[in-house]
């Protein structure tokens, strides 16, 4: 098949696919260029920093199958998608483990003054007493969104000593049993937020969740709690954000490896504050992570080719099945 790769995937990955198919690779392509790059692909790979819109599809005329390396589905038009029955697939489970394990560096590093120890450290000042930090052990911690990422979270937390709770879109009982089964208290959003030491965020940018944490909400946090955002930039107010932080009455400090404005040359406003640890949307990136979705992903296209439902060998969870229009979708 003709296959355009529009973001950086396991290197392995791409090799093994170049042994049956046309590949190309244009990693971070401006959309006039993927316009151009798409008029005769048959599948598409992506991650997050490149859009597909309506207007990049509408140069593909062959494309048949989106594939994106990842969870997140707010940089594609899957509803152009399903109405010209192209087919759509997404890998989120690899990198949801090393999502929630940077979910815990991040705690980490807010709560033990990592990056002040060391920038103190490397200038020859020996701040022993002066850096002071706190346990996780037996504090809240908050999830928002307890999906199959912020369950991996709570279930973690839960290992470490901490008291998970969280809250989903759509809560029941059946919810709440399956939960409490991982060590995870559901709670409303409200309760969450208002309890929690460390507030980690894992839920997809939509409608309903962009700027959901706003002053409001970072106003009726606990007093000296932390701030993880792990979801998507938007999810989070960066500019409300910015005046709690600086305010020194409330939030204690924030970690975010997403952002509003992501994107080489991109500076957070939040980069000139002390209390804030910023990563380039690198929750996913290991090595590990990065070669099971490599696998995953040339088993979707080999799915596809042989006009079948995926075997999924490692996630029970997933299912796959064929839309009236051709193609499979991924469901959860």
């Amino acid at each position: 098949m003709k296959i355009l790769i529009a973001s950086s995937i396991c290197q392995h990955a791409i090799e093994r696919l170049r042994e049956e198919h046309d590949v190309v690779c244009a990693f971070g392509a401006k959309e006039v260029e993927l316009r151009a790059l798409l008029e005769d692909r048959e599948v598409l790979v992506f991650r997050s920093g490149v859009r597909i819109t309506a207007e990049v599809m509408e140069y593909a005329p062959e494309l048949k199958l989106l594939v994106r390396a990842g969870s997140g589905t707010d940089n594609v038009d899957l509803e152009y998608a399903s109405r010209r029955g192209i087919a759509f697939s997404r890998v989120a489970e690899p990198g949801a483990q090393a999502v929630a394990e940077m979910s815990f560096a991040l705690m980490l590093a807010l709560a033990r003054n990592l990056l002040r120890a060391d920038n103190l450290t490397r200038q020859g000042r020996w701040a022993k007493d002066a850096l002071l930090g706190c346990s996780l052990t037996g504090k809240v911690l908050g999830i928002v969104g307890v999906g199959n990422i912020g369950t991996r979270v709570g279930e973690l937390g839960a290992a470490w000593g901490l008291k998970p709770i969280g809250c989903v879109e759509q809560p029941s009982a059946t919810v709440a049993a399956a939960l409490r089964d991982k060590g995870i208290h559901l709670a409303t959003f409200d309760e969450t937020v208002a309890r929690a030491d460390f507030l980690s965020i894992h839920v997809p940018l939509s409608d309903s969740t962009r700027n959901l944490i706003n002053e409001d909400v970072l106003s009726r946090m606990k007093m000296g709690a932390f701030l993880i955002n792990l979801a998507r930039g938007g999810v989070v107010n960066e500019k409300a954000l910015y005046q709690a932080l600086t305010a020194g009455t409330r939030l204690q400090g924030a970690a975010l490896d997403v952002h509003e404005a992501e994107g080489e040359g991109k500076i957070s406003p939040l980069a000139g504050l002390p209390n804030v640890i910023l990563t380039p949307h690198i929750g996913a990136m290991t090595i590990d992570a990065q070669r099971e979705i490599g696998r995953r992903v040339r088993a979707i296209i080999d799915s596809f080719i042989g006009s079948c439902p995926l075997r999924e060998e490692r996630d029970s969870s997933l299912t796959y099945s064929l839309p009236s229009r051709g193609g499979f979708q991924l469901s959860r």
